[in-house]
């Protein structure tokens, strides 16, 4: 199966127009033969807590017509797609099928400075199969809590799927510290979705990646560029087989005591 993580400058509090490029990037990962797509955090509404927070209008339910450009993408694509927004005072992820339709959704459970004054957290893990693939997800600040992807791995999932923003400075070390140890210390595929370019007051790094289960890294898109990266996955165990895909020889090394520059 190949999966695509995706990455955009989101357009500030424009969920109509944030929704078409959505949608342009879905067709674009299905024309790349890609299954799913996992967008960065709140790319829909762009990460404008502000805004969020004075205008309910900028939050979506699953059904929400505003949302109906990237259904039909995934309709039209035969791809999956993992969209991060706002939604009934939560920071969600919806996911939506092949055929357009609601599959499950996900709550950010760790709220970073200044979310918690626009979100309650979550109280559950986000879990579903496609393909016969077991994937979790989770989001940014999410990621740096180990006992997350000890849970992953417990429940039998192959792929982790990170929505997430991390700017530049120690945001990129944190990217290269914490996913490909994820990855390697609980055998699985992580896939990270981060912003390019402006995203709120952070200058984002870009740089969304895929790791495979022993660390290594597969697929990796540039710091600047709206656009996919792309990586293969077994539809196997995911303890037992070998990653496959566009290794970097880039080091792998957990750096264990970063400070946090994300959202």
């Amino acid at each position: 199966m190949r999966i695509a993580v995706a990455q955009l400058t989101s357009r500030p509090a424009d969920v109509t127009g944030n929704a078409a490029v959505l949608a342009d990037l879905v067709g674009e990962a299905g024309a790349a033969g890609a299954r799913i797509v996992t967008f960065p955090e709140l790319a829909l509404p762009g990460y404008e807590l502000a805004s969020l927070a004075a205008d309910p209008t900028l939050w979506t339910a699953p059904d929400d017509p505003r949302l109906d450009p990237v259904r039909d993408a995934c309709r039209t694509a035969g791809t999956a797609a993992v969209v991060n927004c706002a939604a009934d005072g939560l920071l969600m992820s919806y996911v939506y099928g092949p055929d357009g339709e609601l599959l499950t959704r996900y709550a950010k459970q760790h709220l970073h400075t200044g979310e918690d004054e626009v979100f309650r957290a979550g109280t559950g893990d986000g879990r579903f199969e496609l393909d016969g693939v077991r994937f979790a997800l989770a989001t940014c600040f999410d990621n740096h809590f180990p006992e997350i992807a000890e849970r992953v791995a417990a429940d039998n999932c192959t792929v982790y799927l990170a929505s997430s923003l991390y700017g530049r400075g120690n945001g990129e070390r944190e990217i290269d510290a914490v996913y490909p140890a994820l990855a390697k210390d609980f055998g699985l595929y992580v896939a990270l979705a981060n912003h390019v370019g402006q995203a709120g007051p952070y200058d984002t790094c870009g740089r969304s990646a895929v790791w495979g289960p022993d660390g290594t890294l597969l697929a990796r898109a540039d710091a600047k560029t709206p656009g996919l990266a792309l990586a293969d996955v077994p539809l196997t165990d995911r303890l037992t087989d070998l990653p496959t895909g566009l290794p970097t020889g880039l080091p792998t090394d957990m750096l264990t005591d970063l400070p946090t520059d994300l959202r």
